[in-house]
């Protein structure tokens, strides 16, 4: 059962909720800036541009978007050529983005806790599983493609 629970979306909820409260309860800057809405939108939307990306290229591959679940099949391609985890990195796009729009900048702080919270929770036993299903294969593609960016 906390498989279902402990997945990236429930996670980025998490930060995104802290940020909020303290956008609300420690407001820090002028507030209503165009440039922070601007730039917080460019952010969230650049994150849901690669969530779709990865999402389609993965079903294209007919494999799970599940982190848990033991992938069918490599997905190299795509949005895949450029980021390990295109999804993950559209999160910490997205929750950069509300930051900003927020201007809850003492929450920034959050964005390296969330990088290190997904890596180590999924990522790396994501990797594993690669490594174990596809071998010489993923260490080919881990070797000349980025975890992050």
């Amino acid at each position: 059962m906390t498989k279902w629970i402990d997945l990236p979306p429930i996670w980025l909820g998490v930060f995104v909720s802290l940020a909020w409260v303290q956008s609300a309860r420690l407001p820090v800057g002028p507030g209503d800036s165009a440039a922070s809405d601007l730039v917080g939108g460019l952010l969230v939307g650049g994150g849901l541009v690669l969530i779709v990306l990865a999402a389609t290229e993965m079903h294209r591959a007919r494999t799970t978007v599940i982190p848990h679940l033991v992938p069918d099949a490599l997905v190299s391609t795509g949005i895949f050529r450029r980021s390990r985890n295109p999804i993950y990195l559209g999160d910490t796009l997205i929750l950069c983005g509300l930051i900003f729009r927020w201007e809850a900048w003492p929450s920034l702080l959050l964005v390296p806790l969330f990088v290190w919270l997904i890596t180590d929770r999924f990522i790396l036993s994501e990797e594993d599983r690669l490594r174990e299903r596809f071998g010489a294969a993923f260490d080919r593609y881990a070797e000349t493609t980025r975890r992050w960016i």
